[in-house]
């Protein structure tokens, strides 16, 4: 079905999944205070900490179950082989979770790799277990938040993502006054019951958008087998398990640059800075998927849409970054001290333009998703991460730069050559779709 688009409606589509995500990027800092106010809060921080990041490391496979269901789910076909797959993909992240939890493997992975007293790693235990619905909840509710934008019901995610909030703050709250749970089970038990409700209630809000596809049996399938759908879906899962290697990487190169303890300390200031913006452009390219989806004529209006997003958000993080805002974010919000504040302005000011950057890539995988093809936007993941991880590394070793300057420029130079390599697929896989269906010849000879 073609549906002409306008900025207007695009907007429409965008605005409660960016709602969706700034309530999301609340919970991890509410948790975080919480357990902070209890009990030996420095171990239960710690443990809670290292139990997150197992939860993501076996949730990366599931996350772009979003984008897959955004471009599949509308017709009956592609409908069910999805739902299917997400099923089995949620079954295998589960007992991946599980076989990190059994004796032989978790306890040379927590005491001998990552050296943990035998005291935070009885709790971080406890927390992954009390973890193991998380990913699977994750990746089916990813998926019915597709299913729903897909039929252009944004909405309802927003609504989905606000039972997600409120079963957790509940389950947090009642478990704070009413057991002897230590801190880091706590934070895992909310987070378990908050996407365990979230998930119900998304499946709940998605029946009639569910209908709508179960009704389009006429429909021909995007995805021929389950083999198709294996080859479409594999590069998108390794994109998130790339990108998560990032952070710990950078972390460790913090930790052996200049000024050390300074730029651990500003990182998460920085980071949850830029996050905000960010947040607001990770929200885009499932609405461009859903529109260009609607037609190919809507390729101009998306554009469009992404450059007034870039403009919007690198201009109001500049706008920070530049002015006497930032020593107000740093130092009255944010509570640095006068030198860590201004260490962090310069690395704010080179970072100021990544939110836009972040609107450009998703356009980009926006159109290379829409057209089936997935294997580039694994690439552009592997090549930022190599450029960060080289460019930060030999600004480590060979420069003066404080680690948290060198970071920034390692981030906005990964993320630049990851958007020119994009550039050429961008351009060469819609010309091949169109001259197919024009009978031309391909545009690769």
């Amino acid at each position: 079905m073609t549906r002409q688009a306008t900025l207007k409606t695009m907007y429409r589509l965008w605005w409660p999944l960016a709602l969706t995500w700034l309530m999301m990027a609340i919970e991890g800092p509410f948790l975080a205070a919480v357990i902070a106010r209890m009990g030996e809060s420095a171990v239960n921080l710690a443990a809670y900490g290292v139990a997150y990041a197992f939860g993501l490391i076996t949730e990366a496979p599931v996350i772009m179950l979003l984008s897959a269901s955004t471009r599949l789910a509308r017709s009956r076909a592609d409908y069910l082989r999805l739902r299917a797959f997400s099923i089995l993909l949620c079954g295998a992240v589960t007992l991946l979770l599980v076989f990190l939890l059994l004796p032989p493997i978790f306890k040379p992975l927590t005491s001998t790799l990552l050296g943990l007293t035998a005291e935070v790693a009885a709790h971080v235990r406890q927390a992954m277990w009390l973890l193991l619905p998380w990913p699977a909840a994750i990746g089916m509710r990813r998926f019915y938040q597709g299913v729903l934008i897909a039929h252009h019901q944004p909405g309802r995610v927003a609504v989905g993502t606000t039972t997600r909030l409120l079963g957790m703050s509940i389950t947090a709250g009642l478990l704070w006054s009413f057991s002897d749970f230590p801190g880091a089970s706590l934070g895992a038990c909310a987070l378990s019951a908050g996407v365990i409700l979230e998930a119900l209630s998304t499946r709940w809000l998605a029946r009639q958008a569910i209908g709508e596809s179960l009704k389009e049996k006429d429909g021909r399938a995007t995805m021929s087998s389950y083999t198709a759908l294996g080859r479409f879906y594999l590069p998108l899962a390794m994109t998130p398990l790339i990108g998560l290697s990032v952070h710990p990487v950078v972390t460790f190169f913090l930790g052996h640059g200049s000024r050390p303890l300074e730029s651990l300390a500003i990182m998460p200031v920085l980071y949850s800075l830029t996050f905000v913006f960010r947040a607001l452009g990770l929200s885009f390219p499932e609405v461009a998927i859903a529109t260009l989806k609607d037609g190919g004529e809507n390729r101009v209006v998306v554009r469009r849409f992404a450059l007034y997003l870039a403009i919007g958000l690198g201009g109001g993080l500049s706008l920070i970054a530049f002015t006497p805002l930032n020593d107000f974010w740093y130092a009255t919000v944010s509570g640095l001290p006068p030198t860590l504040v201004q260490l962090a302005i310069p690395p704010l000011q080179i970072m100021a333009l990544f939110p836009a950057l972040t609107v450009a890539i998703g356009y980009q995988r926006a159109i290379l998703i829409n057209n089936g093809v997935t294997l580039p936007v694994t690439v552009a993941t592997a090549i930022e991460a190599s450029v960060i991880f080289v460019v930060l590394a030999l600004l480590v070793m060979y420069s003066a730069l404080p680690g948290i300057t060198a970071a920034a420029v390692a981030y906005l130079l990964g993320r630049l050559l990851a958007l020119l390599y994009l550039c050429w697929p961008c351009t060469e896989w819609p010309n091949r779709k169109e001259a197919a269906r024009e009978g031309l010849p391909r545009s690769d000879g």
